[in-house]
């Protein structure tokens, strides 16, 4: 009988529990005393000046578009190689995305060809870490510097690399913006939820860059529920159409006890990744994923592995043999002109050459804290015996 291997579970222990029900107890469940105490612990962790707490990644990147009026004609860069929330937000707010590939065998955007892509009317660059792996985000800010356009806003949609560093710091504060997730299948979660980290709260001139944010999270309210719950405190002003994105303190919850254990669930990622690198290296077929440069450390979010001299058909085909032994994989991502609402706005996957080639032999094997080192071995075993089966067709 086959060992059953889920791809991302969620690690959570009865101190995770134990905080929830404390705060169901409380009497205060929504955004409140959790939720700030849970953004102070968030900048202090990435090492910036602010932290806005709030339900998701995707709510924190239109935040940023929204308080800084980008929208309709402006034109925003980012990659087609992402997840399609970073683009969606662009699409909500009335832009067409202006996608540039991936450098060649990489799966971050090619930071010189941002440099041809740079017109009179790009507002933003929104660039994508990926499986933990930061952005050569200097490399972005010398592009835009040799452009004469350091006018354009940076924001770093860094939903995978929460606990990674650049050149010695926690990713975080390197761009204007770094957007984190903490969904159910990242390295830190808080269920469904996210974060904005910055330094500068006076943005582009903005008098007060952290409360613009969490008004703007909370319908344009001029109090949050917290204030509107003190006796006789009704009255309050909607000053601008804000969202409802806020985080609860059920969930700042459970991140806050994350945080105290992030370190050591990230040690036992670390050493995952290691198993699978050292039982797949002296494989002629395995592209092994980025680890550690010199400059740059992975958070070890996914183990993204291609497959040398397989094509689409035989790697989906691996993925379903893997299946079929209880191994759940995954691929991170399809590029998003093979994306039904993609191709409908136009864009064509062959204009991006470097993105589909990464997609195509591309494999996410499981990691995560709660997987066993021994059933992480297990999963390399099955995976050479699946890949070296088709090969030898």
């Amino acid at each position: 009988m086959n060992k059953k291997i889920p791809f991302s579970p969620p690690d959570i222990t009865q101190a995770e529990i134990d905080a929830v029900v404390e705060v169901m107890k409380s009497g205060w469940i929504t955004s409140g005393p959790k939720t700030a105490s849970f953004e102070e612990e968030m900048a202090n962790y990435c090492g910036t000046n602010h932290a806005v707490a709030l339900n998701s990644n995707t709510a924190g990147l239109e935040l940023i578009l929204k308080v800084l009026g980008i929208c309709g004609e402006d034109e925003v860069i980012t990659t087609p190689y992402t997840f399609a929330a970073t683009s969606n937000v662009l699409l909500h707010r009335g832009i067409k995305p202006k996608f540039v590939d991936v450098k060649e065998n990489s799966f971050l955007i090619d930071e010189q060809k941002i440099y041809d892509a740079i017109t009179p009317k790009t507002k933003a660059i929104i660039t994508v870490d990926f499986a933990g792996v930061p952005v050569d985000y200097d490399a972005v800010k010398s592009v835009i510097k040799a452009k004469n356009r350091e006018d354009i806003v940076l924001i770093s949609d860094s939903a995978h690399s929460f606990g990674a560093s650049y050149k010695g710091e926690k990713v975080g504060g390197q761009m204007d913006f770094h957007v984190f997730s903490f969904h159910a299948v990242k390295n830190l979660t808080t269920a469904e939820g996210g974060a904005i980290t910055y330094n500068n709260n006076n943005f582009k001139g903005k008098e007060n860059l952290y409360k613009e944010f969490k008004y703007t999270s909370l319908h344009g309210q001029t109090k949050d529920a917290l204030s509107k719950m003190k006796a006789g405190a009704w009255q309050y002003d909607i000053v601008t159409d804000g969202f409802k994105c806020n985080m609860t303190d059920i969930m700042a919850a459970i991140g806050s006890v994350q945080l105290k254990r992030f370190d050591d669930m990230m040690r036992i990622r670390k050493k995952i990744h290691g198993i699978y690198n050292e039982m797949l290296k002296e494989k002629e077929w395995a592209v092994l994923p980025f680890d550690k440069y010199e400059n740059t450390e992975t958070c070890y979010h996914l183990y993204p592995l291609r497959l040398k001299g397989v094509n689409e058909e035989q790697r989906n085909n691996v993925i379903q043999l893997m299946a079929e032994k209880d191994i759940a994989t995954n691929v991170h991502f399809m590029p998003l002109p093979k994306l039904t609402v993609y191709k409908n706005l136009k864009y064509k996957l062959e204009d991006y050459p470097n993105a589909y080639s990464q997609y195509a032999n591309e494999i996410t094997l499981p990691l995560y804290s709660t997987l066993k080192f021994e059933d992480a071995e297990y999963v390399v075993k099955e995976l050479v015996k699946t890949v070296e089966g088709i090969l030898s067709k």
